[in-house]
């Protein structure tokens, strides 16, 4: 058995992570195309209307993909049940958006936004028949499937907006970009998929899967109000205009963590929820999997984050230059809100959602405040204020779970600290040549040698930094040759003991 989930873990990392590569290339050709077709203000519009959207994603998921994929058996009746509450819910959602498509253009004082609020509305049908698509993949480790599904979709929604915005259909680009990527998610879902749902049966009990959704739900809403703060403020008190710079700025930070953050918690879910009986092997995967997440998304933001002048003006061209400090202070967030991804993963692996949810009832009003005092700042002290809540949030998480849970977490905080500050050093080391160069390809070029010297100094001189940055490489050795060996060693040797 041991074997066996090693063996599973180490191909379902390997296809996931390896997915990223073509998932990476096609979401940055979004970011680089679109950014110059459109205006800041088609992503200002468009950035509104997704606040909403993403509020509603919420319910019509309602914690029950979670549910499913930490449940440790799942009947076809539940299975089927849960299929049909998820399509249920998406339905409901989509009615009540086109609703309140008045209200929500009312609160920003656009009128362009009900249009648009009540189209992009038809998201919720296709994720919600897609959403136990998704769980069942996920729970059967069919990484591969999802992946491709996922990579499709993505790519067909950036030909269609791309398509749109070439024949001037402005912000209605970013709004077809999402609905086509819906559509053919779902179709591929349904192909790739062996599940197919019968009638659903009232005999059938969900209490279990609700009660665990409403948890999630509840502590989700919580978390979003406070990652979305900053949008609805900006929105409502500056415009469209700031809100796209502001938007481009968040969605190049969000670039990155998406492509790591995401795959390793669809991998690291189901392994740790059938390890939280084993404490030991829970603490060493854990750990390993924060190594992983922390060393790349540092190593991608100490560099991008140094030299984010010439290499943001390379990407989105001059007209986005005031998104350049935004980045670079929003970059703190992203790193710490990774760290904190593993702190999440230990409420969910566990099961211990109420805890979860009460942890975002003391923090998330502290979020919120915090924003809504930084706004008075402009757009910097929106960025400032988000970078300094995600630092705390990270800390506060960690002294929550040693309390609940036998967790790790004193060495979760060393091994945060640990990564953080080693990589501090060739940052700097970019910076001051980059700076010295100039803006332009050769500042970038400079600057890229620069760092790659300053982590070799560091990974030279460090022994602890060294350690936890092997690990990454013995996991991606593992994972690399995963596809081709038999299901023993490669993870229980890329997992430290």
């Amino acid at each position: 058995m041991t074997d066996r989930l090693a063996g599973r873990a180490s191909r379902g990392a390997a296809v996931t992570l390896g997915a990223q590569g073509l998932r990476v290339l096609v979401q940055t050709a979004s970011v680089v195309v679109l950014a110059r077709l459109l205006a800041p203000t088609d992503y200002g519009l468009i950035a509104e209307v997704l606040v909403v959207i993403g509020l509603g994603e919420i319910f019509r998921d309602f914690g029950l993909t979670s549910a499913a994929v930490q449940a440790k058996t799942l009947s076809a009746g539940e299975r089927s049940n849960l299929f049909w509450l998820n399509a249920v819910i998406g339905v409901v959602l989509a009615a009540v958006t086109v609703l309140a498509a008045p209200g929500v253009a009312a609160f920003y004082g656009d009128d362009r936004l009900v249009a648009l609020t009540a189209v992009l509305s038809v998201v919720f049908l296709f994720n919600g028949v897609g959403t136990q698509l998704r769980a069942d993949l996920n729970r059967r480790l069919a990484f591969g499937r999802l992946s491709a599904a996922e990579i499709v979709g993505q790519a067909a929604g950036l030909a269609g907006g791309v398509a749109i915005a070439l024949l001037g259909g402005g912000y209605w680009a970013l709004a077809g970009q999402q609905i086509l990527q819906a559509v053919v998610t779902l179709v591929l879902l349904w192909w790739f998929d062996r599940f197919r749902p019968e009638r659903y049966r009232r005999d059938v009990p969900m209490r279990r899967f609700l009660g665990f959704g409403a948890d999630v739900v509840g502590a989700q809403l919580l978390g979003y109000a406070g990652k979305n703060t900053d949008t609805v403020v900006i929105g409502a008190t500056l415009g469209v205009g700031p809100l796209g710079v502001y938007n481009r700025a968040f969605q190049l930070l969000a670039l990155p963590l998406t492509q790591i953050n995401a795959p390793a918690t669809r991998v690291a879910l189901p392994v740790l929820s059938s390890l939280q009986d084993q404490p030991e092997r829970f603490r060493r995967y854990l750990l390993a999997g924060q190594s992983v997440m922390l060393h790349l998304v540092l190593a991608v933001f100490s560099w991008s984050t140094a030299l984010a002048t010439p290499l943001l003006l390379l990407l989105l061209g001059p007209r986005w230059s005031d998104s350049v400090p935004l980045f670079q202070i929003l970059a703190v967030s992203g790193v710490f809100t990774t760290a904190g991804y593993s702190t999440y993963w230990v409420f969910m692996a566990k099961g211990l959602t109420r805890s979860f949810l009460f942890w975002q009832i003391v923090t998330r009003p502290v979020v919120i405040g915090v924003v809504l005092l930084g706004a008075l700042g402009g757009l910097t002290g929106v960025a400032i204020a988000y970078s300094s809540v995600s630092v705390l949030t990270w800390v506060l998480g960690l002294v929550w779970i040693a309390r609940v849970s036998d967790a790790p977490a004193r060495a979760m905080l060393v091994g945060g600290i640990l990564a953080t500050t080693g990589y501090l050093i060739p940052a700097a080391a970019a910076w001051a040549v980059g700076t010295a160069i100039g803006p332009g390809i050769l500042g970038l070029v400079g600057g890229t040698v620069a760092w790659v010297a300053a982590l070799a100094a560091v990974l030279a001189v460090w022994p602890a930094f060294r350690r936890d940055a092997l690990v990454v490489l013995r996991v991606g050795a593992a994972m690399r040759g995963a596809r081709g060996r038999s299901e023993r060693a490669p993870v229980q040797q890329a997992v430290p003991r």
